[in-house]
């Protein structure tokens, strides 16, 4: 077994990687694969999201925690991908050296970003990262607000960068805060509401990206 690794990066802080890293790392496990979460923000929201859902969940708490430095994290992740199905690297803003690391580790970058001109300017130190190491990027519209014309004009502007964004959005959505509060993934929350049908329809669009067409005929 060799783990699938996820990385969560976008320079802008207030983004939501923590939270698309928590969301996905929830959902992989309701989908019973093997979960590590390695958090590199020296913040430790992802971390403090583990210790919470631990609370929440006791013993049925399955995904592993790893907190860690990005050099540290290199020399660690051979070893670590033989013992997970999935590895979700929730990486720092403004940090160039363990970004970089990060994402050379990465099978799939993915960029959460918010419909707005002041975050598409700002994912562009990030997207040069990702250009120089060579990996995929899948950017994912996070707080999309509902019937929003700009939803479709800053798509439109990605899409003419060559970027591909994913079909699936996740929207404002109290659910998103609510669940991690306890530790959980919106799944596990509400699995009939609205941000839970988001979720699985992103975790789905990422399943099908071609870096990741094993992980389709595993789960």
């Amino acid at each position: 077994m060799t783990g699938k690794v996820f990385t969560v990066a976008q320079h802008k802080g207030g983004a939501g990687k923590t939270t698309l890293s928590a969301q996905l790392a929830a959902a992989l496990d309701q989908t019973g694969g093997k979960v590590l979460i390695i958090d590199v923000d020296p913040q430790g929201s992802l971390t403090e999201w583990h210790k919470m859902r631990s609370q929440t969940l006791g013993r049925k708490n399955k995904i592993t925690l790893f907190q860690t430095q990005g050099w540290k994290m290199m020399r660690e992740l051979p070893r670590i991908q033989r013992e997970f199905d999935y590895i979700i690297i929730d990486t720092p803003p403004h940090a160039e050296s363990e970004s970089s690391i990060a994402i050379r580790l990465a099978d799939l970058v993915l960029m959460p970003m918010q419909p707005s001109p002041l975050d598409v300017w700002a994912c562009a130190p990030t997207i040069k990262i990702i250009v120089q190491e060579k990996k995929p990027l899948m950017l994912v519209m996070n707080r999309v607000p509902a019937k929003s014309r700009l939803n479709e004009t800053i798509k439109d502007k990605l899409d003419g960068m060559n970027i591909q964004v994913a079909r699936a959005t996740l929207g404002n959505r109290v659910a998103f805060a609510s669940s991690i509060m306890q530790g959980l993934g919106v799944g596990e929350f509400d699995a009939r509401g609205m941000a839970s049908l988001e979720m699985a329809a992103l975790l789905k669009e990422i399943k099908k990206h071609k870096a990741f067409k094993d992980i389709s005929k595993a789960a």
